[in-house]
């Protein structure tokens, strides 16, 4: 089969609360809107085009536009994290979400952290990853301990410093974690956060590692896997599916997620490309970075056209996203959204969608494309689509 289908997560790019977003403590949360409104001039010409404008009020975007199909998803899983959202693109919902600790980790959990790694663990605290290393880097060069921090998110975060704790050490003493963090106490995620620099000039580097726990069901990755049909990743999705089902070529940045994005749709390639651009959270939604997000917006919006022009008879891209991160609010944690969904290419009509129920949806239409049977908690709306 030459079919092809690119499934591209804005990482963090959500368009509007949730129907439940005031159970997470995230009503009035709306990362592009508000994005939107807080920036003067924005436009974002390439995503307008496509009809983003027509799926939820937005300044500076005109709604009578579109040649994209779209309509915008709710989340139906309980959580609010990237595996999460991820898994339900992928066709995986779930019932209950990840645990989180609002006041750290137990007591017990830290020791025997500290009994399988040789090392002491310091922090232990809920925060911003680039606040946490300035409160606790002196104290980890002293000690050589592991900053161990989380968030509203479910995850167990390890900071250190490249010098103090070698990267490898670091990657295994996330692999030891993710061993022992099983139910109840099972986060989504075990996240390597590096670091380098001095006092006063801390920075996070490129070298992140994200441990995510196995996929508790079957996914789109599984079915494609089942038919042989080949599967590529771009930026962290295979840390997200515990590399079940997909290998992923991890970026520096989003300019180097677009770069092989265009390189892979300009190869004589088949088979479906799974790709997750992660600076508009990681750089700037936990940030508050209103500027920044704005920017990385516009970096992947004026790309837009030369990746649309590059889509051939048989090709059909995704652009949608996991959650929201809204930089406006004074959280700096994800926020429980709705998310955009709009698909192009030479075969798709531009309709507008009624909202679908689930993230799984996404998923279930990209099965239906390459004409598999699986459909996941989705359904599939490729035949509303399709020309």
């Amino acid at each position: 089969m030459t079919r092809r289908a690119v499934l591209c997560v804005l990482d963090g790019v959500g368009f509007g609360a949730a129907h439940d977003a005031d159970q997470y403590g995230d009503a009035g949360s709306n990362t592009l809107g508000n994005v939107a409104a807080a920036t003067a001039g924005f436009a974002l010409p390439g995503l307008e085009a496509l009809g983003l404008g027509s799926l939820a009020p937005i300044a500076g975007l005109r709604a009578d536009v579109g040649s994209a199909a779209r309509c915008l998803a709710q989340p139906r899983s309980a959580g609010k994290d990237s595996t999460t959202g991820h898994w339900e693109l992928c066709g995986l919902t779930l019932e209950s979400a990840f645990p989180t600790y609002p006041k750290g980790f137990p007591d017990e959990v830290v020791r025997a952290f500290e009994k399988l790694t040789g090392r002491p663990v310091i922090g232990n605290v809920v925060g911003s990853g680039t606040g946490i290393i300035d409160d606790f880097a002196a104290e980890h060069t002293r000690t050589g301990g592991w900053i161990l921090y989380t968030s509203a998110d479910s995850v167990f975060q390890l900071a250190a410093h490249e010098s103090v704790i070698p990267l490898e050490e670091q990657y295994s003493g996330c692999e030891k974690a993710r061993a022992l963090l099983v139910a109840p106490h099972n986060v989504s995620r075990v996240i390597a956060r590096p670091f380098t620099g001095g006092p006063g000039s801390y920075r996070r580097t490129t070298n992140r590692r994200d441990f995510s726990v196995p996929p508790t069901g079957p996914t789109l990755l599984d079915a494609l896997a089942e038919a042989g049909i080949d599967r590529t990743g771009i930026g962290k999705v295979d840390d997200l599916f515990a590399s079940r089902g997909i290998t992923s070529t991890h970026t520096t940045d989003n300019a180097d997620g677009i770069d092989r994005i265009r390189t892979w749709l300009n190869a004589p390639t088949s088979g479906f490309l799974f790709v997750n651009l992660v600076d508009f959270d990681q750089l700037y939604g936990h940030r508050n970075d209103v500027p920044g997000f704005y920017r990385a917006l516009r970096q992947f919006d004026d790309a837009l056209p030369g990746l649309l022009s590059l889509l051939g008879e048989d090709d059909l891209l995704v652009l949608t996203a996991d959650h929201g991160n809204d930089p406006t609010t004074p959280s700096t944690d994800h926020a429980r959204e709705r998310v955009p969904v709009l698909v192009a290419g030479p075969r798709v009509r531009p309709v507008v969608l009624p909202e679908r129920s689930t993230f799984a949806d996404v998923g279930a239409t990209i099965a239906a494309w390459f004409g598999l049977s699986f459909r996941g908690h989705g359904v599939s709306f490729l035949d509303q689509v399709i020309a």
